[in-house]
C-alpha cells in the first residue's frame, strides 16, 4: 500500500521529517528519490534536526557518504547520483550498522537496497507544493507510515 502526502512549503516537509523522525528505530533506511529540487535534501534536514544533529546539512553529491554521528542515534546521508553502476563504496556496511541510512537519489543503485525499508518520491507541483509518494517495505515501515500519515 502506497501513502500520500502533499507539503505545500519548505516547513511542512520539515515537520513531516520531524513525525518520521519520532518513529526512528536502529537499522532504518529511507531512500528518497525525485528530481532535483524536489526537497530531498530538505526532508534530511528536518529529520536531523529532530535527531539532534545542529551540523550544517548539505547533500553529499561529491562525497558520496556524510555521516553525522552528535545526535540520538548516528545518521548516514548518502546521494548515489554520481555513481556509476559498478561503483562500490560499501553502501551495504551502512544499512547493517545500528544508526539511520537516508539515502538520495536511491532508485539508482536499487537492486544494493534492503529488502525491507521506507521508500519516499518527491514530485514538484509548482514552486512551493511537493507531493511525496510513501511505499513501505515490511511490516516495521507500514507501521511508521499509519503512525505519521
Amino acid at each position: 500500500m502506497n501513502y500520500k502526502y502533499t507539503s505545500k512549503s519548505v516547513e511542512d516537509t520539515l515537520e513531516l521529517a520531524q513525525n518520521i523522525e519520532s518513529e526512528k528505530f536502529p537499522g532504518m533506511v529511507i531512500c528518497l528519490n525525485g528530481d532535483l529540487g524536489s526537497g530531498k535534501t530538505v526532508f534530511v534536514k528536518g529529520f536531523a534536526g529532530a535527531l539532534g544533529i545542529e551540523d550544517n546539512i548539505t547533500s553529499p553529491t561529491f562525497t558520496i557518504v556524510k555521516e553525522y554521528l552528535g545526535g540520538e542515534a548516528p545518521l548516514y546521508h548518502m546521494d548515489v547520483y554520481r555513481l556509476d553502476d559498478n561503483a562500490d563504496f560499501g553502501v551495504e556496511d551502512y544499512f547493517n550498522k545500528d544508526g539511520i541510512c537516508i539515502l538520495e537519489w536511491a532508485e539508482l543503485i536499487e537492486d544494493r537496497l534492503p529488502e525491507e525499508r521506507l521508500d519516499i518520491t518527491f514530485k514538484i507541483v509548482d514552486e512551493n507544493t511537493r507531493i511525496l509518494i510513501f511505499k513501505p517495505h515490511g511490516v516495521q515501515y507500514e507501521e511508521l507510515c499509519d503512525a505519521v500519515l
